[in-house]
């Protein structure tokens, strides 16, 4: 069973490692994962870094959504390679942030040019 402690400390996670690094402050989003070491409490930050991808994803035009879609196949791989590694997965959460801030700048396009 899923701790609603711990979805909420993923979450508060995610938000973080995500306003650091539209921020441009890399050192601080690195250190918002630092001292989380159990696989557990990262995967929380995964899905919720995930759940924001793809309602982000969903709002994009097809052809950005479709390569969004791709990129998001190829994240879950290398999450997937290593699902039992923190170190690995603190990587994969970095990429997934870094994803996600591009789809949003993708969506801010695409509503620039439609609006």
């Amino acid at each position: 069973m899923t701790s609603p402690d711990a979805a909420a400390l993923g979450r508060e996670r995610a938000a973080a490692l995500l306003d650091h690094l539209a921020a441009g402050d890399p050192a601080a989003a690195d250190a918002v994962l630092a001292g989380v070491d159990e696989v557990r409490e990262l995967v929380y930050v995964g899905a919720a870094l995930t759940s924001l991808s793809r309602a982000e994803a969903r709002g994009l035009p097809p052809a950005q959504r479709a390569q969004a879609n791709t990129r998001q196949v190829d994240l879950g791989a290398a999450r997937d390679a290593v699902r039992s590694d923190p170190a690995g997965l603190r990587a994969w959460l970095r990429r997934s942030a870094e994803e996600l801030l591009l789809l949003r700048s993708l969506r801010a396009a695409a509503d620039r040019v439609a609006g």
